[in-house]
């Protein structure tokens, strides 16, 4: 298998739950190709939208919302959300640098990560049923379930940027597979990835899908300075943070974009027409 393909298979062992094996070897040919992660995430997005729309029409919308972030947990798994409550250990700990940095990677679970992660969980579901809510009035109930599937992809192609983003321009805090991201990552390969992440986001929604990328990459950089600020770099609890917040933060863009559209003209109407 040519390094290339080994970085691929690889990326979907590391970012998913897909059985696909992953090595050492794997892993630094992924790290050496982190634009990959941009990749990945659009794979996966499809296929969590596809689950999306399947749940769209099959189920009222509340209980389709719990469906579809179980399907995201069970593609992507639970490592980026452990590392959000590892993070709000750290980030609400009191003391010292050291201090903040001990919680930060303590393998027990405190008060700030359940809090983190309970929030975002909540967050998600809210932005998962406002975007059912918004998909309809802005389609009038004709392509609802298509546009969940399109926010979806947009969601999970811009959580991937986040994590790129947080690796391109964070320092690691300790030796890890943050690290091996982080010293792999460099400028040049954030642009790839976001050049084919703004691709990707352009034809699945136009601007839409631009604006809700753009705002996952602005909270990553929120992610880390706040990062830089209480544990004086990142790590992989970080990056993974990054990833959690990255998807909210799109799915939230792309319902507040669909809500102004809806209140200011009251017709329908497709994003990419508007361009």
């Amino acid at each position: 298998m040519s390094s290339f393909l080994l970085a691929v298979r690889s990326g979907f062992g590391f970012l998913s739950t897909i059985p696909v094996g992953i090595t050492m070897e794997g892993l630094d040919e992924l790290m050496k190709r982190s634009y990959l992660f941009t990749f990945v995430g659009a794979v996966l997005g499809l296929i969590i939208g596809g689950f999306a729309f399947l749940f769209e029409t099959i189920f009222p919308p509340q209980i389709s919302a719990i469906f579809i972030i179980v399907s995201i947990y069970y593609l992507t798994g639970l490592n980026h959300l452990d590392g959000l409550s590892d993070f709000g250990d750290g980030a609400t700990a009191h003391g010292s640098l050291e201090k903040k940095i001990g919680a930060l990677k303590d393998m027990s679970l405190g008060i700030g990560g359940v809090a983190y992660a309970a929030i975002a969980l909540i967050a998600l579901y809210a932005s998962i049923t406002a975007l059912q809510n918004e998909a309809a009035l802005f389609s009038k109930g004709v392509n609802t379930a298509a546009i969940v599937l399109i926010s979806m992809f947009i969601a999970e192609v811009s959580a991937k940027q986040a994590m790129l983003t947080i690796a391109a321009f964070g320092k690691p805090i300790h030796e890890g597979l943050g690290s091996m991201a982080i010293n792999n990552t460099n400028l040049t390969k954030f642009i790839i990835g976001l050049l084919f992440g703004a691709a990707a986001c352009m034809l699945a929604f136009g601007i839409f899908g631009i604006l809700a990328l753009l705002a996952s990459i602005i909270s990553a950089l929120v992610v880390l300075n706040i990062s830089n600020r209480h544990f004086g770099g990142v790590n992989g609890d970080c990056i993974g943070t990054a990833n959690e917040i990255g998807r909210i933060v799109a799915l939230m863009t792309i319902v507040v974009l669909m809500h102004i559209v809806v209140t200011k003209s009251g017709t329908w109407s497709i994003a990419w027409m508007q361009l």
